[in-house]
């Protein structure tokens, strides 16, 4: 069910066929097919009740599941990263480097829904990042909020993906067997689909 968690199946039908094709043609990867939703984080074993840095201190000692679960091509970076702005410091979660991508990947790990707040602490990381970190070969840093819940009007409403900032919830715990079931059927029928068009293209030429 990777392709149906990135952020690529949301996208309309045009677009997913440009950039699948970019990637199987030219293997031009795009931060669409890098980023899920949701992850799912029920690798830690974390208590019922806990806190952002419980997160994280469940993360680091299984950091290699957390990065499959990322995806591919994930190189762990800093906990922690300490960003200092006229005197005044910040702390990145989590920091990333996505090698495909060439990009920097913020983590901020939030246990409340997404607030528009939100937004602008991470632009403040990212234009950070970019000025300080970044290499002149690579490409603007990317940010990657994880939530405990959002709203897609919000998210639309504030243009994050204009601003390198995506949103993704996180599951501590799998869905329930019959949601699976469904999903996993969905997704055969869907692969049906796709071959029976590329059949026909076939057929056709």
């Amino acid at each position: 069910m990777v392709y149906e968690r990135t952020a690529l199946s949301k996208k309309p039908e045009e677009v997913i066929r440009t950039e699948i094709a970019a990637l199987r043609e030219e293997d031009r990867l795009t931060p669409d097919l890098v980023f899920r939703h949701p992850y799912f984080l029920d690798f830690p074993g974390l208590p019922q009740r806990f806190w952002e840095r419980d997160s994280e201190e469940a993360i680091l000692p299984v950091l290699e599941a957390f990065l499959l679960e990322l995806g591919t091509d994930f190189a762990f970076v800093a906990r922690q990263k300490r960003i200092s702005v006229d005197y005044e410091d910040h702390y990145l979660d989590l920091l990333f480097y996505h090698r495909r991508l060439r990009r920097l990947v913020a983590i901020d790990l939030k246990l409340y829904r997404f607030r528009a707040a939100d937004k602008g602490q991470m632009e403040l990381y990212l234009r950070w990042l970019q000025e300080r970190e970044t290499h002149p070969d690579e490409e603007p840093p990317l940010g990657l909020i994880l939530c405990a819940g959002k709203s897609e009007e919000q998210v639309r409403l504030l243009q994050l993906e204009a601003a390198g900032i995506r949103v993704a919830e996180y599951l501590t715990e799998l869905p329930p067997q019959e949601l699976l079931q469904r999903k996993l059927h969905d997704a055969v029928r869907l692969a049906r689909e796709e071959l029976a068009r590329r059949l026909e293209a076939e057929d056709a030429s």
